[in-house]
C-alpha cells in the first residue's frame, strides 16, 4: 500500500503547527510540522512532499523567500500562503513566483483540511494528465491506443516497423479492440501520412453498392447514375485503404478486388478503361482469415497478397491494468464536451471494472463510461448508477423450447430494450460490431 502524500507546514508560532497536526490526524495525508523554515527546506530536500504550507511572515526567511527556495528545487510543489497581513503587493509577488493559494488568518481549520485536499486532488489529477500526455506521446498512433500494458508496448512497437514500409498489412483482434485506430497509426507513421486515408466498411454494403463504393461509375452505368462518380479506391490513391471487417465480402467481390490489388488499377462501373492508382491496403478482421481460408469461405490468394504483415490486437481482457487510463480518457472527454468535472469511478468500482470479461473490449468501455458520466447524480462515477438491468432469459429457454434463431432474435430484441433502443451500446453487449447487428437484425427481418 501506497504511503499517504506529506504535507509540510511551517509557521513560527509552534500552537498553530500543533494544532494543524492535531486536526489533521486521520486525514488522507499526513503534515509535519516546523517552525523554522529552513527545517522544512532541509526536509524537503532530502524527501520531497506532496504540498506545502507556510506562513507569510517569519523572522530569518519569510514565505516568499521559502516560496522562491522551494520553486528552484521543484516547480510544480503546490504551496499556500498563510497570513494575517495579506496585502496586493504580497499577493501579485507570491502568485507571480508560484504560490497556489493564500488562506487568511485567523483560518478555520476545516477550511484549510478541505484546501489541503483540493490541492492534492488537483496534483493528483495534473500528475494523471502528464502521464496521459506522456502515453499519447510525440508518436501519432499513442492517440489512437491508450494503454501501459506490455501487451499494448507490443502493439506499438510492431506498428512501429510495419508502418516504416509500405507493404499490406492484416490488422485482427474483436470488435472493440481499435483496429480502426491502429490503422490509421499506421497511416500516420507512414511515409504517407499527408496522403488521404480512406475507411470502407465492407460488412455494411451488399455487392452491388460495395463496387460503386469501391470503383466508382460512369454516367448511365445504372439506373440513377446521372453523373460520373470516382470511386473510393480512385480517390485514395497515394495513400491508404482500409478494409474494414473484409471476411464478410462475397467470393465474387473477393476476386474481383485480388485483381485491383494485384494490379494496382481498377474499371468503373460501365467503365471501358482501367484507372491506375497506387493503394495501400489495410485489411481488418474480427474473424480469423486463416481459419475462413480453411474453410474455404476466403480465397488463399487474396489472404496472402494483403498479409505481407500482420498485426494483432490483444482484447481489454488480456490489459485490464489499461482501463484506469482508458476510463480518464474517456472521462476527460465527456468533461470538455459537457463542461462538467466529474472524477473518475473510486478503487472498488474499478476493480468490478478489471474483473470483467468485455466482450465487446474498449468501444464497450466506452459507451459505459459515457453512460455512468450522463447519469451520474455526484461528483463521481459510479458504477451501479448506470448498470442496465440484465436480460432475463430462464423464460425464454424454457416457456416453449424455441430454435436457436428465434432463441437469438429474443436475446438481441432484450439487449436492444436494456440499452434504450441504442445499437451501438446493444453490438458493443453482444460482443459484435454494428454492421453484424444490423445483418442478424436484417435476417430477423427488424
Amino acid at each position: 500500500m501506497s504511503a499517504q502524500p506529506a504535507v509540510l507546514f511551517v509557521d513560527d508560532d509552534p500552537r498553530a503547527g500543533e494544532l494543524v497536526a492535531r486536526f489533521c490526524a486521520g486525514r488522507p495525508f499526513t503534515v509535519r510540522v516546523y517552525t523554522a523554515p529552513e527545517e522544512l527546506l532541509a526536509d524537503f530536500r532530502a524527501h520531497g512532499a506532496a504540498c506545502v504550507i507556510s506562513d507569510l511572515r517569519m523572522p530569518g526567511m519569510d514565505g516568499l523567500e521559502l516560496l522562491r527556495a522551494l520553486r528552484a528545487l521543484d516547480s510544480d510543489v503546490p504551496v499556500l500562503l498563510v497570513t494575517a497581513y495579506s496585502t496586493v503587493d504580497s499577493a501579485v509577488e507570491a502568485l507571480r513566483l508560484g504560490a497556489s493559494d493564500f488562506l487568511k488568518k485567523p483560518y478555520d481549520m476545516e477550511e484549510l483540511a478541505h484546501l489541503v485536499e483540493r490541492t492534492l486532488e488537483t496534483r493528483r489529477l495534473q500528475g494523471e494528465n502528464r502521464l496521459l500526455r506522456q502515453e499519447l506521446g510525440a508518436q501519432k498512433q499513442a492517440r489512437a491506443l491508450i494503454g501501459t500494458s506490455a501487451a499494448l508496448d507490443a502493439v506499438r512497437a510492431r506498428l512501429q516497423r510495419v508502418a516504416a514500409v509500405r507493404s499490406h498489412v492484416v490488422i485482427e483482434g474483436e470488435s472493440g479492440t481499435g483496429k480502426e485506430l491502429a490503422a490509421r497509426a499506421i497511416h500516420d507513421l507512414g511515409p504517407d501520412a499527408e496522403r488521404p486515408f480512406v475507411v470502407i466498411d465492407c460488412g455494411a454494403l451488399s455487392d452491388s453498392l460495395l463496387e460503386s463504393e469501391l470503383f466508382g461509375h460512369e454516367r448511365g452505368a445504372f439506373t440513377g447514375a446521372v453523373r460520373t462518380k470516382p470511386g473510393l479506391l480512385e480517390t485514395a490513391s497515394g495513400g491508404t485503404v482500409l478494409l474494414d471487417e473484409i471476411g464478410n465480402i462475397s467470393p465474387a467481390m473477393q476476386t474481383r478486388l485480388l485483381r485491383v490489388i494485384q494490379e494496382q488499377q481498377l474499371t468503373r462501373v460501365g467503365g471501358l478503361h482501367p484507372i491506375a492508382i497506387d493503394v495501400r491496403f489495410i485489411a481488418a478482421s474480427n474473424r480469423d482469415l486463416a481459419t475462413l481460408v480453411a474453410e474455404g469461405a476466403f480465397r488463399h490468394d487474396l489472404y496472402h497478397r494483403l498479409n505481407v504483415l500482420d498485426i494483432r490486437l490483444p482484447p481489454l481482457r488480456e490489459r485490464p491494468e489499461d482501463i484506469p487510463l482508458l476510463v480518464r480518457h474517456f472521462l476527460d472527454e465527456f468533461n470538455r464536451q459537457h463542461g462538467t468535472r466529474l472524477a473518475p469511478f473510486d478503487a472498488p468500482d474499478l476493480r468490478r471494472l478489471q474483473a470483467r470479461p468485455w466482450p465487446g473490449n474498449v468501444r464497450e468501455l466506452r459507451n459505459l463510461v459515457e453512460r455512468c458520466a450522463a447519469l451520474a447524480d455526484g461528483p463521481r462515477l459510479r458504477l451501479e448508477a448506470a448498470e442496465p438491468p440484465a436480460p432475463e432469459l430462464p423464460e425464454a429457454l424454457t416457456a416453449d423450447w424455441p430454435t436457436l434463431a428465434a432463441l437469438e432474435q429474443r436475446y438481441i430484441d432484450r439487449v436492444l430494450q436494456a440499452c434504450g433502443g441504442n445499437r451501438a451500446q446493444a453490438a458493443a453487449r453482444l460482443g459484435i460490431d454494428k454492421s453484424t447487428l444490423w445483418r442478424r437484425l436484417r435476417r430477423h427481418q427488424r
